[in-house]
């Protein structure tokens, strides 16, 4: 048996271990009515398994039990240190079965099983741990009171978490909400997309065997317009916490406004411009930095580099150079180890992807390479990296998130024009520079309208940094310490001594 084989063959039997069932209080529950849903692997467009279409009956259950399970109190009233121990437990539970959350991931997703290994279960297992200890180093206050009071501040967990969760990194951004609303003692209800729900019933199912009390994490599997719609317009459910399109965010949001005037939390995407500037003499370093800030992954990033700016006298250079990159990219099967760009998620998101590409080719913009599916023969969603030239700053490719492996460069000639184009979009999620001068780099740093800004590097941020954008890519943010901020609310309690 090769080593594809074996994988694949253990694929199945994780499959079957995993029933077409939401997982609510500690175990797999029929649901109310019994209907369920075809996971298709992108991979080869073949059927993985059948999961359950939950709806409102079922979402109703779910958090009804996580609401349960936080006022007993099981949880949240935890002394710290347990907590902390427990959450680490499950950490290390899924380090054991990291290949197996690994090949889950891999089957459902289409992204290679080198970056699944590497990448997606690595981090979410470190982002785990992170919060796990940082449960008893987070204080609260004691107010100025006169000496006749005494005044503090506590954080107090908000109750049941409605987590929603994209099909891009389905582990890995489950996590950044999962872990710290665990540690600041709330319950949930997680709600995957339906074409990537694996590895959310995985870790439920691991939560459970790691000691976490039954109730603190459920899942329900289904359809946005139904299960997610009525996790967000659940009476009980105090918190969204959302990565995923800005369409869904706005339903999401007048959902909130329609219910109990929930909180949220939104990660909405983002047109993240990646500057070069041409006093910046690596560019071999930037082209290969510049090409797999968008191809990685398929270009299914939120903070993908999708805009390329380029001062003029090192455009043709600078475009040379990531067209090489791009043509050593080449789309082939995820389940094999030497893969480096598997497929995109479903046929109906290459096909979006794709009318974008004739779009522009229908405009006469320059398509340097790829513009085409790929390895249509193996029933599969690949496409080959694309790059398009000349890109005007207000064309709909520039200007709209394709969410693919599209590239698009534009030149500019001057400082004020960079951060024109740049800013030009209703984004403000990610963007980075390259230059040689600190006086720029500082400049842009401040100007640039995004929440994150990276200086001679592409995405080089860690766990201990918060993640977020500003104008329409959300608000909230995810990772570092002050993601717990979300996830509690603040009492201030003052005695009067008589």
């Amino acid at each position: 048996m090769t080593t594809l084989d074996a994988a694949l063959a253990r694929v199945s039997q994780l499959v079957a271990t995993l029933p077409a069932q939401p997982f609510v209080n500690g175990a797999f529950q029929a649901t109310m009515h019994g209907d369920a849903l075809d996971n298709v692997s992108p991979r080869d467009g073949t059927l993985v398994n059948r999961i359950a279409r939950c709806n409102a009956a079922d979402v109703d259950n779910a958090v009804a039990n996580a609401k349960a399970t936080f006022d007993d109190g099981a949880w949240r009233r935890m002394a710290p240190r347990d907590r902390k121990r427990l959450m680490l437990h499950f950490a290390s539970m899924i380090e054991a079965r990291a290949e197996d959350f690994a090949l889950l991931e891999s089957i459902d997703t289409g992204k290679p099983i080198s970056a699944t290994r590497a990448f997606d279960v690595p981090q979410a297992i470190n982002t785990l741990r992170y919060y796990a200890e940082a449960i008893d180093k987070v204080y609260g206050e004691v107010g100025p009171s006169p000496s006749s009071r005494l005044s503090y501040a506590v954080h107090e967990p908000l109750g049941v978490i409605g987590v929603i969760v994209p099909w891009n990194f389905p582990l890995h951004l489950a996590m950044w909400k999962i872990a710290p609303a665990l540690a600041t003692g709330n319950t949930m209800v997680v709600k995957p997309s339906e074409l990537t729900s694996l590895t959310a019933l995985k870790l439920a199912q691991t939560a459970i065997e790691a000691g976490l009390p039954a109730g603190v994490l459920n899942v329900v599997t289904g359809l946005g317009h139904e299960a997610g719609d009525a996790v967000a317009r659940h009476m009980d459910v105090q918190l969204i916490a959302f990565t995923g399109s800005e369409r869904t965010g706005r339903q999401l949001l007048r959902a909130a406004a329609d219910s109990n005037l929930k909180r949220v939390s939104f990660e909405l995407g983002g047109k993240s411009p990646h500057l070069v500037f041409a006093d910046w003499q690596d560019l071999d370093t930037v082209a290969t930095q510049a090409a797999w800030g968008i191809f990685y992954n398929q270009g299914q990033i939120c903070t993908a580099g999708s805009r390329l700016l380029v001062e003029r006298p090192v455009m043709d250079t600078m475009l040379e150079r990531v067209v090489a990159v791009a043509r050593t990219i080449i789309p082939s099967d995820p389940m094999d180890e030497a893969t480096s760009l598997g497929a995109l998620s479903s046929k109906g998101h290459l096909e979006a992807v794709m009318a974008q590409v004739e779009r522009a080719r229908a405009d006469g913009l320059r398509i340097v390479c790829g513009g085409q599916v790929a390895r249509a023969e193996t029933g599969g969603y690949y496409m080959l990296p694309t790059v398009i030239a000349d890109v005007p700053p207000d064309h709909p490719l520039a200007q709209d998130e394709i969410f693919g492996p599209v590239l698009c460069v534009t030149s500019f000639e001057t400082d004020d024009e960079a951060l024109t184009i740049a800013n030009g979009t209703r984004y403000g999620l990610a963007a980075g520079l390259w230059t040689a001068s600190m006086n720029r780099a500082h400049r842009f740093a401040d100007a640039l309208v995004a929440g994150m800004v990276w200086v001679n590097g592409w995405d080089s941020c860690d766990i201990t940094m918060p993640f977020g954008g500003f104008r329409q890519s959300g608000f909230g943010r995810d990772r570092s310490i002050h993601a717990l901020e979300k996830y509690c609310d603040i009492k201030s309690v003052s005695y009067t001594f008589g």
